[in-house]
């Protein structure tokens, strides 16, 4: 499989695929909107990962980035296109990392948020350097981490999920390590990589996605019993008032301003902090 030509040179490409000696790495390649969610960048992702799944000769995947962020989350300059159509982009490509059927290693270090927090879940094993860090933002910009939280929360303590989805506080790659987001926090990422792909190789294809499956089973069962409720919420949240004031506030790097709706009795709903 040839690498695919890099982003912004009149390719579309958003995504770089590459491989080597039975590992297909695919880089997240659009540092100029810091590897955000765009359709363009959910698409080509997908569609790498549905490939390398697809070949025999391919051992594992190795998930990584350019620059210094991994994934900034939504692209919040697509807020003007299908909502839905988003959530469902990327409610299909998270359940394509948890059934492609090699292991995928998230090789990190820059920053991570809201929704690539949902692609370091999805991964089966997540290496993060000293440069990581971490948070689940949504709340600040009047969502939530609705379809990130497939992913998110079956990897994190159950306290440390309250932390950090309410917080919205950001963490580093120990951190990370210690609530069980990630598998190692590692000085050298590509070393560190380099030793778990040396320990998957030996494994037959078989072997390896009939292990992978007992480990994203439950995950996936959430996925058909929650996943579509989810995505509604997500949609539903992305075109309310405070979402869109929230976004707005964002892109004109200034604080938000949270108005009271009145309820349906009259009364005004306490104002948010």
């Amino acid at each position: 499989m040839a690498g695919r030509p890099e982003a912004g040179r009149g390719d579309g490409i958003s995504v770089r695929v590459d491989r080597s000696e039975g590992v297909v790495t695919l880089t997240l390649d659009t540092p100029h909107n810091r590897n955000a969610l765009s359709t363009a960048l959910v698409d080509d992702l997908t569609a790498g990962l549905r490939d390398a799944g697809a070949d025999r000769d391919v051992r594992a995947v190795v998930l990584t980035h350019t620059g210094g962020t991994f994934c900034a989350g939504a692209d919040l300059t697509e807020a003007g296109s299908s909502v839905s159509s988003r959530t469902e982009q990327m409610l299909t490509l998270l359940r394509a990392i948890l059934e492609t059927p090699k292991p995928v290693i998230g090789r990190i270090d820059g920053h991570v948020r809201a929704g690539g927090m949902g692609l370091v879940g999805a991964c089966d094993l997540v290496v993060a350097g000293p440069k990581s860090s971490f948070a689940l933002t949504e709340a600040r910009l009047g969502l939530a981490a609705s379809i990130v939280s497939l992913t998110v929360v079956p990897r994190m303590t159950s306290r440390a999920a309250s932390r950090y989805f309410l917080t919205t506080e950001t963490f580093g790659a120990h951190e990370a390590e210690a609530i069980g987001l990630v598998t190692e926090a590692a000085a050298d990422t590509g070393a560190t990589v380099a030793e778990l792909v040396a320990a998957i190789r030996p494994s037959s294809p078989q072997g390896l996605a009939a292990s992978k499956r007992l480990t994203t089973a439950a995950m996936l069962e959430e996925f058909d019993r929650r996943g579509a409720d989810l995505a509604e919420e997500s949609a539903r949240l992305f075109a309310s008032d405070e979402a869109r004031e929230g976004m707005m506030a964002f892109l004109q790097k200034r604080s938000p301003s949270w108005a009271a709706p009145a309820e349906s009795s009259g009364a005004a709903v306490g104002k948010e902090t």
